[in-house]
């Protein structure tokens, strides 16, 4: 049974979150499930280090980059995939403008950016939603980059675990600790 989740998150998450990240991507990953994420510094980072610390293959990740390079991750290392090489980049940028309130005022880069978003919430084909989402925001608000990805999740009926709000950081550890 093919089971992926989403962590993702801001590059300024904490480090006491970000060592809580790395556990959870460890744990998720030991149970069988697939991470997506998408490479940058931070809880994305944190998530694909826990999943490569039980498996260094990183076949149970799905990291998807804007652009080879982006951060260091080369789209050669098995788990890594170009974005915008992908047969449905056309779509997921139709999408990503969907969901984004200011994609006018967005550049190349950032559209990118927002448009690999669709892939860790919906998979390589944008038909397969992730089962929840963990991240972290401040105050576990819809800010920043990763409020993109959280309304379509939103959208999409997906589980939101935001460990910037307390109720979804107390789950997320009592589950880790048990």
């Amino acid at each position: 049974m093919y089971k992926a989740f989403c962590g993702i998150g801001s590059r300024e998450t904490p480090e006491h979150i970000l060592e809580l990240m790395v556990r959870l991507g460890k744990k998720l990953s030991t149970e069988g499930w697939i991470l997506r994420s998408g490479g940058a510094e931070g809880a994305d980072d944190a998530f694909w280090k826990g999943a490569m610390s039980h498996n260094s293959n990183t076949s149970n990740t799905e990291i998807y980059l804007p652009w080879n390079n982006f951060n260091g991750h080369d789209i050669r290392n098995v788990g890594m995939r170009d974005a915008p090489m992908l047969s449905t980049w056309s779509n997921a940028l139709l999408m990503a403008q969907r969901y984004h309130p200011a994609w006018d005022c967005l550049k190349q880069g950032g559209r990118k950016l927002q448009a690999r978003n669709c892939y860790q919430v919906l998979g390589v084909n944008l038909d397969t939603p992730a089962k929840f989402i963990v991240c972290w925001t401040r105050n576990g608000a819809m800010i920043g980059g990763t409020a993109q990805a959280l309304r379509m999740a939103t959208d999409h009926g997906i589980p939101i675990y935001n460990l910037g709000n307390n109720e979804d950081l107390n789950k997320i550890v009592n589950w880790l600790d048990k």
